[in-house]
């Protein structure tokens, strides 16, 4: 990870900084004091150009650590509320469940001074190729400009999830560019000077090492109290916690175990653990091949009981993650409490060598995201245990998830999403046929994800999405590990540090929010 920071500092020499897009005017008088003074962020991967623009959301929560700050959707989680008025002041159903109609808020200004109209919106819909593109394209009959203000999707069939997969983070569907100027500067210009409507705008981007925002001091909701922000890509830990301690950096996100407990005792400093729809869970990417060592259930199953979650909890994240035993959130609506495998390492033996292992094989490779090397390794620790050798091979997050899309990662992968949604969403992602994350699918499955998609009775519908997560837990599809809690720490200038206020949000949001203490 040393030699990936310092790969990464030499490419910012080596590349030019991006100019900004033109400011936007200034701040009507009166609305509120202007923004003053800067915070700091040290992140804990690489930022990524993709994650500038909407239309290319992954599925992941990442990305939405820098929407939230330079874009805005129509409807969107919010302290308090799962879906939140933003762009749109307010929606509509048709009692068919056909149709629903969005009312724009008027007088939204994008940060180059083009004003928000019903054409931003059908232009960023029909542009949208993230996560779950297909089946909402599928969905939608048609997008409707009826007036400026206005806008009308149609669907072609009533689909009881339509706010969920567009009005969650579940997607970036909803999240909305200014049509005019993605024509204008195309879809890799808009990545080197992306313009939003959120409540900062794009300053500069050092790739591999910063992006610099500025206040957009138009943004309805209110005006930003700090004037610039930060963000410094630093994935090694240790200088993160001595960035913190020097005063080079204000907010600092992802510590583990020891460190996490010096923030703690610190005076001064805050801890906070932030809870997500975050789980992770190992992937059998070979497990539809009949061939493959790992089509054994047994095999499968052996891994979920070599494996002691509570102790890589108390030991990574003090306690403060959730054991369970499902890839599907334990808040989502419709999860089924898949029971949590036990901790049994003679059993995990017995089924080894009932499958014909009795010492034990080599399993090749472990791919993981590079941030999620200290949680990978500890579960390889006790594969080993078991007999299982694996050599787990990080990645930086971006290549990461690009191979895991491109299905070149074999035959484990240690696997993780924080992004927003239900029981269904999750599945379209990761277990439907087509899904982006999926390597396979069974056929009775893959009916049954297909029938509760068009149920408009919510308990056959329930019931249909629980008997799906009974069979991914009866075949063990996966080796979940747990719901993730990460520690973010934050230091003595910072007032508000606006973690943790929309839940299930791994990050600072909303950015509006921050404060520093006065001087």
């Amino acid at each position: 990870m040393k030699r990936g920071l310092v790969s990464l500092l030499l490419v910012a020499v080596l590349v030019a900084r991006v100019p900004a897009p033109a400011a936007a005017p200034e701040a009507p008088a009166g609305r509120s004091e202007a923004p003053a003074g800067h915070l700091t962020f040290a992140v804990a991967i690489a930022l990524a150009p993709a994650w500038f623009d909407p239309a290319e959301a992954t599925g992941l929560l990442t990305p939405f650590m820098i929407l939230y700050a330079l874009h805005d959707a129509l409807v969107k989680p919010m302290p308090g509320k799962s879906m939140a008025p933003s762009l749109a002041e307010s929606w509509s159903v048709s009692p068919d469940g056909l149709t629903y109609e969005f009312v724009l808020r008027q007088g939204v200004r994008f940060h180059n001074g083009d004003r928000l109209t019903a054409d931003d919106v059908k232009f960023s819909f029909e542009r949208y190729r993230g996560v779950s593109a297909k089946l909402l394209k599928e969905k939608v009959r048609q997008v409707q400009v009826v007036d400026p203000h206005r806008v009308r999707f149609q669907l072609k069939e009533p689909w009881p999830d339509f706010l969920v997969f567009y009005a969650t983070p579940a997607t970036g569907a909803a999240w909305i560019v200014p049509s005019k100027y993605v024509e204008r500067v195309g879809d890799e210009g808009f990545k080197k000077a992306p313009v939003g409507a959120g409540p900062y705008r794009f300053v500069s981007f050092t790739p591999g090492v910063e992006l610099v925002l500025e206040a957009h001091e138009q943004y309805w909701r209110k005006t930003p109290s700090v004037k610039r922000v930060v963000l410094k890509a630093v994935p090694d830990e240790v200088t993160r916690l001595a960035m913190l301690k020097r005063g080079e950096a204000d907010i600092a996100y992802a510590f583990r175990g020891p460190l996490a407990e010096e923030v703690r005792r610190t005076p001064g400093y805050g801890l906070k653990p932030a809870h997500s729809f975050g789980g992770h869970w190992v992937l059998f990417t070979e497990q539809w091949d009949a061939k493959s060592l790992w089509a054994d259930r047994r095999v499968r199953l052996a891994v979920n009981h070599a494996i002691d979650r509570q102790a890589i909890n108390q030991s990574i994240t003090l306690g403060f993650s959730r054991m369970t035993g499902s890839i599907i959130p334990m808040d989502f609506e419709f999860y089924w409490p898949a029971p949590v495998y036990p901790y049994d390492p003679k059993k995990a033996r017995q089924l080894l060598t009932e499958a014909g292992y009795p010492n034990g094989f080599d399993a090749g490779e472990f791919s993981t995201d590079a941030n999620f090397a200290d949680y990978t390794e500890a579960v390889a620790n006790y594969l080993v245990a078991l007999g299982i050798r694996t050599r787990v091979r990080p990645l930086e997050r971006a290549a990461y998830f690009t191979q895991v899309r491109e299905k070149k990662l074999r035959p484990l992968v240690y696997l993780a999403s924080g992004a927003y949604g239900n029981a269904a969403t999750r599945l379209d992602s990761f277990v439907a046929a087509g899904g982006l994350y999926a390597y396979g699918s069974d056929a009775d499955i893959e009916g049954l994800i297909q029938e509760q998609a068009a149920e408009r009775d919510r308990k056959r519908r329930e019931t249909t999405l629980h008997r799906i997560q009974q069979l991914m837990h009866e075949r063990v599809m996966f080796a979940p590990i747990w719901e993730i809690a990460v520690l973010n720490a934050y230091g003595p200038r910072v007032a508000e540090p606006a973690l943790s206020l929309i839940p299930g949000h791994l990050f600072t949001a909303p950015y509006e929010e921050l404060r520093l203490k006065p001087r």
